[in-house]
Order: C-alpha cells, then structure tokens, then sequence
C-alpha cells in the first residue's frame, strides 16, 4: 500500500501562482512515476502532469508553460507549481502513484486538494 498526501490547495485570484505537495509513504517501489490529475464538476479526471523517478516529464496541453512538476526522490514528494492560473484550472487536483513491472502495476490516489480559481 502506498498512501498519498496532497496540501497546498486554495483559492487564488486569476493570474496568481500556487504550488501543491504530494507525499507518499509506504511501500513505494523504484521505478515510480508520480503525477496530477484534475477533475473539475461534471468533468473527467484529466492529465495535469507527471514525472518519473528518474525526472521525465509529460504535461497535459493546457498547462503547458504554467505548471511544472517536480520531486524529491529523497522525501518521496512530488510538486506542482501552478503559475499564470485560470478560471479553467478550478478543480480538484490529486495525486497520483504509478508503479509498473511487466504485468505488475501498482496505482494510488491522494485523497485530492480543491484548487479555486477567482477573483
């Protein structure tokens, strides 16, 4: 089991930054990617972003040159740094583990961080 917990959610004022944290404990294996989904109301859960342990990283289109992601693979955190937000970037944000080895694969969710954007 791995457990994954998010802070740093809010509300901020359209064009204002916010960064979120995500810590995992437990049995986090090598190989892990770590990442963020969104899911705004009467939405799917969309790709925010994602990076390996070994710092390859993958964005959703939207956020493209906004958000970047980040981890410290000492402390098992993973971080997103929200910039330049929109109104369209409301929504709840989780956490996400990802672990695959051949037909092994492990995958947990935070428990989500509500992001609100708006003056």
């Amino acid at each position: 089991q791995v457990q994954l917990v998010e802070s740093g959610g809010g509300l901020v004022q359209p064009g204002g930054s916010l960064r979120l944290s995500c810590a995992a404990s437990g049995s986090i294996f090598r190989g892990n990617i770590l990442g963020w989904y969104r899911q705004a109301p009467g939405k799917q859960r969309d790709l925010v972003a994602t990076i390996s342990s070994y710092g390859t990283t993958n964005y959703g289109d939207s956020v493209k040159g906004r958000f970047t992601i980040s981890r410290d693979n000492a402390k098992n955190t993973v971080y997103l740094q929200m910039n330049s937000l929109k109104p369209e970037d409301t929504a709840v944000y989780y956490c996400n583990y990802l672990w695959i080895l051949g037909a092994q694969r492990r995958e947990y969710w935070g428990q989500g961080t509500q992001v609100t954007v708006s003056s």
